[in-house]
């Protein structure tokens, strides 16, 4: 008993292992020796028993251009055994006459790459009658009829590509938000799929980006749809990439014609159950051209560093009472709209009873829904050397440039301290640096410069000059 169930085991093992082994073969087949001028060369790859689930590109064929692609499949049932079949198909039109050389290829059908031998193809004059396809119907070999090559057509689409800016003009250091998206009508028809959206982003951001602006790119990681209206028609909206622009110097940002592939299927004319009622094809749309105006800002002393947007002030202080020279901690965060990381820290104004020390610094950017916004935040820390109330606006501000209102403003704190305690103003002086003149007496030559010596030099000097105007006024004299 125990031998027979071993045998079972074994056989069914092995009937495993030969079903898996079949359903792993991969065929593939190259098109006639000889096609005309107006027929196709096809390169079919064939799966038993599984479904071709992802493939890799097909060789590209010198002489010939690619079509489109095609797939088909097949079931045969004999004596209550199935198996079926799977192809994929790839048309070549050759664009002249001629012997051509199909090279030797590898092609990855479902992870696993297999290679095939080319083969010499002559192209000869066009013929009037249409080159049986190499696609088949399972019912039309079954009954031992031949079918035509499908015939495909192609539909209308209702799409574009479109280039998207928020503000035709901007003033040096605003932002522009541009964005780039496909457009697809609701009531289409035309059936599309997106065609390697990274490779072609590459492409697309080395033409786009301007030299002369800084760019926050939103960082598009999927293509997800959005509904719009347009002209009171309902759109699907594919946003591809989107960034704000903040320009450095006047003039105008150009956004060139940009364009961008799309798979577009073809579908048969006379759709079959059996075989593929589609063919895969490209279409590429462009957008237009887009240009923003960049002004200068109006005149200031600190026009050329001032930051650009809507910001406002939001300070952060624990405790507004104090000792005389204890430290205190005071936040001055600039909040708002525009570029976060061009944001300098303060301007601070020197008081004798106040000291700062170089801040902290932290920032947050976020992008979205087209805009930049953020926080850059200043941490100080600070002592105060006598009592007293202490004003911050009085020691500091920022100032901006905002372009919604085209005017300069000034961010100032809110914040008043309240010193309590001994005046230390003293005990700061000797605590600091003397600086200037005593700094010198270190490093200084200790040795008398004798004066003599320089008294002799300028005399030697004026002399030299006295000469010199001397002769030049005597070959004047001379000349004429």
């Amino acid at each position: 008993m125990i031998r027979t169930t071993v045998t079972w085991v074994l056989v069914f093992t092995l009937s495993f292992i030969c079903a898996s082994l079949q359903a792993q073969e991969v065929k593939i087949e190259l098109g006639p020796s000889e096609i005309a001028l107006n027929e196709n060369f096809t390169i079919k790859v064939t799966i038993s028993d599984d479904k071709i689930k992802s493939y890799d590109q097909f060789p590209e064929i010198v002489g010939f251009q690619k079509q489109g692609i095609s797939q088909s499949s097949s079931m045969n049932i004999i004596n209550g055994q199935m198996s079926s079949t799977n192809s994929i198909i790839q048309y070549y039109r050759p664009s002249r006459k001629g012997d051509f050389q199909v090279p030797d290829f590898t092609v990855k059908i479902n992870g696993d790459n297999y290679s095939s031998s080319g083969k010499k193809v002559s192209v000869v004059d066009a013929r009037s009658a249409q080159r049986q396809s190499n696609a088949f119907d399972p019912f039309d070999e079954m009954f031992g009829k031949s079918r035509e090559e499908p015939e495909f057509i192609e539909i209308d689409d209702e799409a574009f590509f479109a280039t998207s800016v928020d503000k035709p003009e901007v003033f040096i250091g605003e932002g522009v938000n541009v964005s780039l998206a496909f457009y697809m009508a609701e009531a289409n028809q035309a059936p599309f799929s997106w065609h390697e959206p990274g490779r072609q982003l590459d492409g697309i951001l080395k033409k786009l980006k301007p030299g002369n602006a800084w760019e926050e790119n939103f960082n598009i990681t999927s293509i997800q749809p959005e509904r719009v209206s347009i002209n009171g028609e309902n759109w699907v909206k594919y946003k591809v990439y989107e960034a704000t622009f903040f320009p450095f110097s006047e003039g105008e940002i150009i956004i060139p014609s940009i364009g961008w592939e799309m798979i577009k299927y073809k579908v048969a004319k006379n759709p079959t159950f059996f075989g593929s009622n589609r063919q895969e094809d490209f279409k590429t749309f462009y957008s237009a051209a887009k240009s923003i105006k960049v002004k200068p800002l109006p005149p200031h002393p600190l026009r050329n560093e001032v930051s650009v947007g809507v910001f406002q002030l939001r300070e952060n202080i624990k405790e507004l009472n104090a000792e005389t020279g204890e430290g205190i901690t005071y936040n001055f965060g600039i909040s708002g709209e525009g570029n976060v990381n061009s944001i300098s820290k303060p301007k601070t104004n020197q008081i004798q009873k106040l000291n700062t020390y170089d801040p902290n610094v932290r920032q947050q950017v976020n992008r979205g829904m087209g805009k930049v916004t953020g926080i850059k935040e200043f941490s100080y820390y600070l002592t105060v050397n006598e009592p007293g109330e202490v004003a911050l606006s009085d020691h500091f501000e920022w100032i901006y440039f905002n372009p919604n209102l085209a005017k300069y403003d000034t961010l100032r704190p809110k914040a008043i301290l309240n010193i309590t305690g001994e005046s230390k103003v003293n005990q700061a002086i000797s605590n600091q640096r003397l600086g200037g003149i005593y700094d010198l007496i270190e490093v200084e030559n200790n040795k008398l410069l004798n004066q003599r010596y320089k008294y002799y030099f300028s005399i030697f000097i004026n002399l030299l000059l006295a000469v010199s105007v001397i002769l030049l006024a005597v070959l004047i004299m001379k000349k004429r």
